[in-house]
Formats: structure tokens, sequence, C-alpha cells
């Protein structure tokens, strides 16, 4: 099988490709695996470090809005697997301008070129973020898209022209929607890696408003499963949530980043909520799991623990990305 994976060098994309390529994803096998990643802050060389002697392996440096590169680089491939995106919520808020234009007008590119040369599959790798907020209950895949974020709403306009371009032009869509991801390799400017490598460097933790809000945990192996699985089982126009069912409060995760890191309450700084700042997210994940056999693997106090560990042991990768003091 001949994969393109955008945004590969990204934390969960360079996840999926590590996995590809050792063997993690039997139903998978790789002829060729292509990266195409514009080598934002967020991508880093060392999270393909331990694949890219792999022969299989194809890097292109690029942007995923430059349409004459994306139209030379998808020709040959039999899936897309689209991670590449702007992510973070509070860069979103200050500036939504590469927000509109990297997850909108580079995922309408990507979308054209797919069509125009035959790609059997395209997958959009999306977020429950697009749903907005949910007081109780969970969402399914039926529910309205509400995103609060400049940030979930370029990604819910994302996954709306995927499901477009299958409903007009017949193209194989699916669309995978996953819950907070945690673990290796993930930039410092999220909260898991952003509190543990402050508890590393000695640096308190700023919490957002009374850390009430929720969100649901999936460690990013457990991700990429579930990605594989649609890739290859997804019925075409499908949309499959990706959850684990382990919700916190991020209180309740700063709790457990403090313990993990033997350090006390007294390390944490309160700070002015977010804007917009939604208050619990939660995915109903009965159609993935009836219809892929997906279900998360990995326990969550024991994947926080091995992702503390990491970073404990990687700080040459992590320290140069963190801002001076």
């Amino acid at each position: 099988m001949r994969i393109l994976v955008t945004g590969g060098a990204g934390f969960i994309g360079s996840a999926y490709v590590r996995r590809l390529l050792t063997g993690a994803e039997p139903d998978l096998p790789v002829d060729t695996l292509t990266v195409l990643d514009a080598w934002t802050y967020a991508a880093t060389e060392a999270a393909l470090d331990p694949v890219r002697a792999d022969p299989r392996l194809r890097i292109v440096r690029g942007d995923i809005r430059d349409a004459a590169l994306v139209d030379t680089t998808v020709p040959g491939h039999d899936v897309i697997v689209h991670f590449a995106a702007e992510s973070h919520v509070d860069r979103s808020i200050a500036d939504a301008a590469a927000f509109v234009t990297t997850n909108v007008v580079g995922t309408q590119i990507l979308l054209d070129a797919a069509l125009r040369h035959g790609v059997g599959r395209f997958v959009q790798v999306s977020t429950d973020e697009v749903y907005g907020s949910i007081d109780t209950g969970s969402w399914t895949e039926q529910a309205p898209l509400r995103p609060n974020s400049p940030y979930s709403a370029s990604k819910a306009g994302a996954d709306l022209l995927a499901l477009a371009y299958h409903r007009t032009h017949g193209l194989d869509v699916v669309i995978t929607r996953g819950a907070n991801t945690y673990g290796p390799y993930q930039y410092p400017e999220k909260i898991v890696p952003l509190f543990v490598t402050n508890l590393l460097d000695g640096h308190d933790l700023p919490l957002y408003g009374d850390g009430g809000n929720v969100r649901d945990w999936l460690h990013v192996d457990d991700h990429c499963r579930g990605i594989a699985l649609a890739q290859t089982h997804g019925q075409a126009g499908g949309v499959y949530h990706l959850g684990s069912g382990a919700e916190l409060t991020n209180r309740d995760l700063t709790g457990r980043l403090l313990a993990a890191c033997d350090a006390g309450w007294d390390r944490v700084r309160p700070v002015a909520d977010r804007r917009g700042h939604d208050r619990r997210y939660s995915l109903d994940c009965t159609t993935t799991r009836r219809e892929l056999g997906w279900a998360p693997t990995v326990d969550l106090d024991l994947g926080l623990a091995e992702t503390v560990d990491w970073y404990r042991a990687n700080r040459a990768w992590w320290q140069p990305l963190k801002p001076h003091r």
C-alpha cells in the first residue's frame, strides 16, 4: 500500500508513521510511505528518527497550502491520511488566519488533488472540539457541529468539506474525531507536556480558571490504532469517534501530574481562564466499537506515568523547544 501522511512529523502524525513502519499495524502493509510536512514549530526531526532509515519512507518538506507541490506529491498514492493542521487553541485566539488557511484551504487543496489523481481513500483526522461543549451525556456522530474557538471552527470546516467531497464527487472519505491525546513527542505547549516539563524544570503550572474543565484523555497509541482501523475498515462517508471514557477535570489531571513528579500544589498558579473555554467534551464511541472493533487499551494512570518517564528521559528533545525564562 502506498500511503501519504500529511503532518507526519507532528505529534500524532509521527506516532502513526512510526507504528506503520515498525509493523504495529499488521493490517496495513506499507510499500511506500510519504510524509508531507511543512516543518512548522510543532514538528521535529527526532520524532521520525526511529524510522528514518526505513527505505519505504520518503519525506517531502512543504506546505499543504502549496497547490503545485501537493499536485506533484499526491499521484501514485492509494491513501491520504490527513493530520496536518494548526491545532493550538490559544494561538488560534491570538491569530486565526493560519488556522483558516491551513486547516480549511489546505484541506480543500488536498481533497481536490485526491479527486484529480484517483486516491482510493482520504482519512480526515479531526477532533472532538468541533462539537463545542456538552454539559451532560456524550456526543454521537449525528450531533450538530457547534465549534467555539477559531481552531475548532476551522477543523469543523475541514470536516464538512471532506464530507461534501464524498457526497458531491463520490470521493471515499472517512473522518475520525479524537479526544484529547497525550504521549511522547508532544510539543510542550499542550497541557500534559507543558505541565510535566515545567515541573521537571522547577517552574509553576499555569492552571486556567477554576480547573473544572473536563476532558477525555486518550493515549496516542490508542488514537493511532483507531485511525488505522478507520483507514482499513471504515465505511465511506463514515465518522468515527475515538475516546477513552477517562474523563478528568483539568484540576484532577494536574493533581496526577504533580504526584507523578513528586511535587505539591504550591507549584500551581491560577491564571485567567481562556476566552470561550469549552467546559466539557465527551464522545460516544458506540459506533466505532461496533463497526471497527476498536477500544482503548492504555490505562490512563499507566499511560501518564510512562509519558512523564519519557519526558524525564528525553530532556534533550524538549528543552530546546521551551521558551527561555
